[in-house]
């Protein structure tokens, strides 16, 4: 690395804002120290005085608003945004999150380390990872449970927050968490198994056009591992990620997420020290280390010891440094008069055109589920409306909110838009009060009286009724009831109340898993208690029930509105998946009671997640869902129960049924599985793209431009739709497409395009989408590319997955795709047709990927269709093997019912140590045979070939 000093008389060309961007970067690069350097690659990059280089930190979050950074405006959630189906308005919020960081970056000192750097101007925004689960502890991160729809709206926000200037940046966007990263529980462990297939048809897919349309800056790998290889090594960041964005002309700025590479050794132990891991991760393309928080000289010292002992290079560092200097200079740093952003100014924090435009994202967000008439409400003839519920009148924000500056709870939203009519609001949380009573000294707990919020699992919150302030456990182990909001990495304010025995309850700290107990000298309360034996009794003492006022509100109104859902942070987050889909029971009881009541009910999920709300679409008359809105989600609300505006959300993933037996969290094979609506084939409660609205729409005159295509053509898809009913309103038209009769197993549907369309009474409007053939596409396994099959398909346009209303056929022409070469060319394990009892996992360290019996004393499966087998003799299969263990290792081979060969697998010693085992065909055959490998015992199999006579081909 060398480096050049700077002349004093004449300003560096690095300082020359005429001068090309690369040329800048790496006269600035030749200028920096092979140390200065290596202090680059962690998160805290620090200053470098003699160049006048400021220091630089990577990463604000700003997923639906400037989070961590102290009071902000605050959107809906990404579901929530999801669900709008609106690309313009996510461009919106993006625009408005990104304004606001400029405004926290120049004029307010960071919330952390605010003598290391500025807050970031990386904007660690927005998350393409998909909804493939429903109980994903992060589901309310991502946008939808489709690639497309993930991919359009992940493209609009990162260009919002990047503007539209052609050379600088407003903020930088970085898409989140690459790849397959969707289940929290062991997430650190865990291995997302991709087969080819739903790599490139599903995960991938969300990413590829976002990085393709050069709208994102960086990505930032995730926690887990594919196939068994943790992503922060993972080959797919240099060959699919920044393959795409080469024809962008900028390349990807690759972060890590946080301690990430230390945990290559502990807890994945997939590297023996840290040295050998950051190097790896450094050469598989991490640029930037968030290790060990604010302590750069821990992760800096691992790689420069790396770069001594020779297992990275000059090279390596400067390749990874240059990545964040080009963001630095694009980001304006270097040109601070020329930066268009750097007149915005602080009052555009919280600003009034932000606050409009969070509740007309709150407002355009709302899914109608399922209407029998009941809503909108009017006013005249429902003048006293009930809320009811633990959410009747409480906002929360979520691990990567901002923090609200103000809120607008939905009971206080409905009362405000009420009063004008001489309406009223009768509230009423649901919630008991109860006082939990010493048996040891007589006295209440914290000497107060507790509202008891039940959020499911036995977990409860508890209020002190005088201050609504939450019970917390303090870091000396004693309680006090001082927590306004819940909203830390670690929640101290979750507990259980466990049965003691002559009606007592113990209370036992959900974090600590230790109990309450009571110094009998001086009465002192302290969790401290590691048994049930040990623990203080409580006598529980009921002042309110909550269920009865909640049916006494229901009963002195004229409709009621229960408002059920999730707290954020509790029984489901980063971190924690959920254990299922239902409401708590509590809170289902609490509905019963009400509808029991008043059976002019709504009920109003709000919640990050679907839920199964069967026994509501049976009973009610109707069912809203939003997600947590933010700060106006109040008023959005009630102008959405009121009539004041339309519900033009649609789901942006299947609500599934109580009683469907959900696939495996770590199942990611969406299509043997049955994930999403593309390939879930029981019938959902509320389809993906569902949602309802107060006016009516017709379809017609479906036309194509063409019937026929071929392989590379397009066609137009155009339909009419018509507002037939009395209101404006908004309708998401939504194409799919359907192959017919395919030769793999193809999606039931697939989402290709979409658009918004609002309407006035009777107005109707053409809507016409380009569809070129390759949207038709599959990744044929055969090839390794994606191939277009010639053949029939079906055009759907529809308005949800589950609801078509006009369809088309459509006829792609072309040669017919060719039997599976397999003579002489290498065929990956991988790459198989179909599948069972196998696992998915990595062939070295650095690249390639094969397979092995998910449980070694059960044979597995790998099938291989349309296989051309002819003038075969021999077959050589490569395997790897770590020991003997227990019981055989073989594999078979059969076309067919015939078996072809049978071949043991040796002791390699290592599982990335391979060798081939070669077996002559026991018959051989010609033609084209469906072939099928069983493999039986502990071992790997990465690929197979077969040979003609030598002499032959």
């Amino acid at each position: 690395m060398s480096s050049l000093s700077a002349s004093a008389a004449d300003p560096p060309p690095f300082r020359d804002p005429a001068l090309p961007l690369r040329r800048r970067v790496d006269d600035l690069l030749a200028r920096l120290t092979p140390e200065e350097r290596l202090a680059m690659l962690h998160q805290y990059a620090p200053a470098v005085p003699r160049l006048g280089v400021a220091s630089f930190r990577t990463g604000s979050e700003a997923l639906h608003g400037v989070a961590w950074l102290g009071e902000a405006t605050v959107f809906p959630q990404a579901v929530g945004l999801g669900a709008g189906w609106d690309e313009d308005l996510v461009h919106r919020v993006a625009e408005a999150v990104s304004v606001e960081l400029r405004a926290f970056h120049r004029h307010r000192p960071p919330v952390t380390a605010a003598d290391r750097a500025p807050t970031s101007l990386q904007a660690w925004a927005p998350v393409l990872n998909l909804l493939r689960d429903p109980r994903w502890g992060r589901n309310e991160e991502g946008y939808s449970e489709d690639p497309t729809h993930t991919a359009r709206l992940g493209e609009a926000y990162c260009r919002g927050l990047s503007g539209d200037h052609p050379a600088y940046l407003r903020a930088a966007p970085v898409l989140k968490h690459f790849l397959a990263y969707n289940n929290e529980d062991e997430r650190c462990t865990t291995s997302s198994g991709l087969r080819p297939r739903v790599l490139h048809e599903y995960d991938l897919a969300a990413f590829r056009p976002v990085v393709a349309a050069g709208v994102a800056t960086g990505a930032m790998a995730a926690y887990n591992l594919v196939n068994g290889r943790p992503c922060h090594v993972s080959p797919l960041i240099e060959d699919e990620l920044r393959r795409w964005a080469l024809p962008t002309g900028h390349e990807l700025f690759v972060v890590s997420d946080a301690e990430a590479p230390s945990n290559l050794v502990d807890p994945e132990h997939y590297y023996d020290d840290h040295v050998e891991s950051h190097a790896a991760a450094l050469k598989a393309g991490i640029d930037s280390f968030t290790d060990h928080g604010e302590d750069s000289a821990t992760p800096v010292g691992r790689l420069r010891e790396a770069l001594e002992r020779g297992l990275i290079d000059e090279t390596d560092v400067d390749r990874a440094v240059r990545r964040q200097l080009e963001l630095r200079f694009r980001l304006g740093e270097f040109d601070p008069d020329l930066d268009p952003y750097t007149d915005i100014g602080p009052e555009v924090i919280d600003c009034s055109e932000h606050r409009a435009l969070a509740r007309h994202a709150a407002t355009e967000t709302v899914v109608l589920l399922k209407n029998d008439g009941l809503l909108p409400l009017e006013p005249a003839r429902t003048p006293r409306i009930a809320v009811v519920g633990p959410l009747a009148d409480t906002l929360y924000e979520d691990w990567y909110s901002g923090t609200m500056p103000y809120q607008v709870g939905i009971a206080t939203g409905l009362a405000a838009a009420l009063d004008a009519h001489g309406g009223e609001v009768i509230r009423a949380d649901g919630s008991d009060r109860i006082a939990l009573r010493s048996r040891t000294t007589g006295e209440l707990l914290c000497k107060t009286p507790f509202d008891v919020d039940d959020w499911g699992q036995g977990v409860l919150t508890l209020r002190a009724a005088d201050t609504g302030r939450h019970l917390s456990l303090k870091d000396d182990a004693s309680l006090v009831a001082d927590q306004e909001r819940l909203k830390s990495w670690e929640i101290h304010e979750t507990f259980r109340l466990e049965p003691a025995g002559d009606g007592d309850l113990r209370l036992r700290s959900v974090l600590t898993g230790r109990y309450a107990t009571v110094d009998p000298a001086d009465g002192r309360v302290t969790v401290t208690a590691e048994t049930p034996d040990a623990a203080e009794p409580w006598r529980r003492e009921l002042l309110r029930d909550g269920a009865a006022e909640a049916r006494t509100a229901a009963e002195a109104a004229d409709a009621a509105i229960v408002v059920l859902g999730n707290h954020p942070l509790i029984n489901g987050r980063e971190t924690e998946d959920r254990a299922g889909i239902d409401l708590p029971e509590t809170q289902q009881e609490l509905l019963r009671t009400v509808a029991a009541a008043r059976p002019e009910t709504a009920l109003l999920v709000m919640s990050g997640y679907p839920y199964a709300v069967d026994w509501a679409d049976r009973h009610l008359p109707a069912v809203v869902w939003t997600s947590h809105g933010g700060q106006e989600a109040g008023h959005a609300l009630a102008a959405v129960l009121l009539g004041r505006a339309e519900p033009g959300g649609r789901l942006p993933q299947t609500w599934y049924r109580g009683d469907d037996p959900l696939p495996d969290p770590l199942d990611y094979d969406v299509i043997k599985s049955g994930w999403t609506y593309q390939y879930h084939r029981a019938a959902p409660l509320y389809p993906f793209g569902h949602g309802l609205s107060y006016t009516d729409f017709s379809y017609s005159d479906l036309r194509l431009s063409r019937s026929s295509i071929t392989q590379d053509g397009t066609v137009d898809v155009t339909v009419t739709v018509t507002d037939t009913g009395p209101r404006p309103g908004s309708e998401v038209v939504q194409l799919y497409v359907r192959a017919l009769d395919a030769r793999y197993d193809a999606p039931r549907l697939r989402l290709v395009d979409f658009r918004k369309v609002r309407l006035e009474p009777g107005e109707s409007r053409e809507v016409t989408y380009r569809l070129p053939a390759e949207r038709l596409a599959h990744w044929d396994v055969a090839t390794g590319t994606f191939t277009v099959d010639p053949g029939g398909y079906e055009i759907v346009v529809a308005r949800s997955a589950e609801h078509p209303v006009l369809t088309a056929p459509l006829t792609v022409t072309g040669p017919p795709p060719a039997p599976r070469a397999a003579v002489g060319r290498r065929i990956r394990a991988v790459d198989f047709d179909d599948h069972a009892h196998t696992v998915l996992v990595d062939a070295t360290r650095t690249g390639g990927d094969a397979v092995a019996p998910a449980d070694p004393a059960r044979p597995a499966t790998l099938l291989f269709h349309d296989v051309d087998l002819t003038g075969a003799v021999r077959v050589e299969v490569e395997t790897a093997r770590e020991d003997e263990g227990p019981g055989e290792a073989r594999i078979e081979l059969h076309a067919g019912e015939q078996l072809l060969a049978e071949i043991g697998v040796p002791v390699t010693g290592d599982r990335h140590t391979w060798t081939a085992g070669t077996a002559p065909l026991t018959a051989p055959p010609d033609g084209v045979h469906d072939l099928r490998l069983t493999l039986h015992g502990a071992f790997r199999v990465v690929a197979f070939r077969f040979d003609a006579p030598a002499g032959t081909r």
